[in-house]
């Protein structure tokens, strides 16, 4: 090989390594100062490497070694010059008392991103157990304002995978104004009495897809407000919990038209909901269409199946004015198992404005008590049945 080149090959070698370096670089916190120990604040390490990330014009990663991490409110704020991904491990911990909290209305926040990957088996935990006994929803009918583990906000093609949130002080997960986001392998745990506790709640947004979740809680496993519109989920494991909700709806005005919901291949267990729509009565108008419940078993879950349009759950509400929220076009098949109270089916629906279009195929809900076997309760619905139904549907 002559000597030119070999002077190319070296500069082709020096070129390479050059685009290694700056391409798809990765930032780690603890070059950053993060220190791991559980004690010291890490949030701000952690945000002075996504903001180097963020600015990056090749695709970056943020990198979280294994570690407990004491972390204080934090925003991942975009957007970013390109796409972003946070690898992390480890456990992310919350100051247990919200007065160390710079903000009450999140934890975590991610807003305003596009092409956000986060992953890497890390735990998110909240520290809420002290903030329960501050939430006082069940007296009051109204609940105090305590952070959401994670809160995205306007965050667009992304996908959120392997990670663990625990023992939220409210909600685990906020999806708001998001497109096209995927969450997958998420696990999420907090007791059966923790209020409020909302598994993953989705508001506002579209093509959000949800599959191979577990979990654990002490409200709905997943909730979807109004402005859904395009949601999966499939594969989710729930219970305890309250279930799988559509809503409630209904309870403010304006709000947006909830359309293209598919709930899948889920399993719920000893929650105190199965799968429901629920609006509150004395609505404004508003609007819930295409939604579908299918391949779903329940173990020993009370009232499996719900359309509740009077739903009131601190009795502060002027129930006998019928809710304005109109629902069509739902079906519920191939829906199986226990119900832990003998009213296993219960579709009760607007006196001003009855649902439409709602369909039950292959149902088989048993119950075991001892006052008899399950049953059905109908009000303002003519369902359409196929296959097999049980409970009977009363008329």
């Amino acid at each position: 090989m002559g000597s030119k080149s070999i002077l190319r090959a070296i500069c082709s070698l020096f070129w390479m390594s050059l685009v290694t370096q700056t391409k798809g670089a990765n930032f780690n916190v603890k070059k950053f100062g993060a220190k791991a120990d559980g004690q010291f604040d890490d949030g701000q390490a952690i945000i002075s490497a996504w903001k180097q990330a963020c600015q990056s014009t090749d695709p970056s990663m943020v990198v979280v070694p294994a570690g407990t991490y004491m972390v204080g409110s934090v925003k991942f704020q975009g957007p970013c010059k390109a796409p972003v991904t946070i690898q992390a491990q480890g456990t992310w911990k919350a100051p247990s008392d919200i007065n160390k909290l710079k903000s009450q209305d999140g934890w975590i926040i991610f807003q305003n991103i596009e092409g956000l990957t986060i992953s890497g088996g890390v735990t998110f935990d909240g520290q809420g157990a002290i903030a329960w006994q501050q939430n006082d929803c069940a007296k009051t009918g109204k609940c105090n304002s305590l952070p959401i583990n994670l809160r995205f906000n306007q965050v667009k093609n992304s996908v959120i995978k392997d990670i663990t949130s625990l023992n939220s002080k409210l909600f685990h997960m906020n999806i708001l104004n998001c497109n096209n986001l995927t969450l997958r392998h998420v696990t999420i745990n907090a007791p059966e009495n923790s209020l409020n506790t909302d598994g993953i709640h989705i508001g506002r947004s579209n093509g959000i897809n949800i599959s191979d979740a577990n979990i654990k809680t002490g409200d709905d496993c997943v909730s979807l407000g109004d402005g859904c519109q395009q949601i999966n989920v499939e594969k989710v494991t729930c219970g305890p919990g309250h279930g799988i909700s559509v809503g409630s709806l209904g309870k403010y005005h304006d709000e947006q038209p909830v359309n293209g919901v598919t709930v899948r291949n889920c399993t719920l267990t000893s929650t105190m909901n199965g799968v429901r729509v629920k609006t509150w009565p004395a609505s404004p108008s508003g609007v819930a269409s295409n939604m579908h419940f299918e391949d779903i078993i329940m173990n020993n879950v009370s009232t499996p199946i719900l359309i509740d349009q009077q739903y009131c759950p601190y009795g502060q509400c002027q129930q006998r004015v019928p809710s304005r929220v109109r629902i069509s076009g739902v079906s519920f098949k191939n829906i199986r198992g226990t119900s832990a109270t003998k009213l296993s089916v219960k579709l009760v629906c607007s006196k001003g404005f009855p649902c439409q279009n709602v369909e039950l195929s292959d149902i088989n809900l048993e119950y075991h008590g001892n006052n008899g076997s399950a049953i059905s309760e109908c009000a303002n619905i003519k369902p359409v049945l196929s296959g097999k139904i049980f409970p009977p549907m009363s008329p």
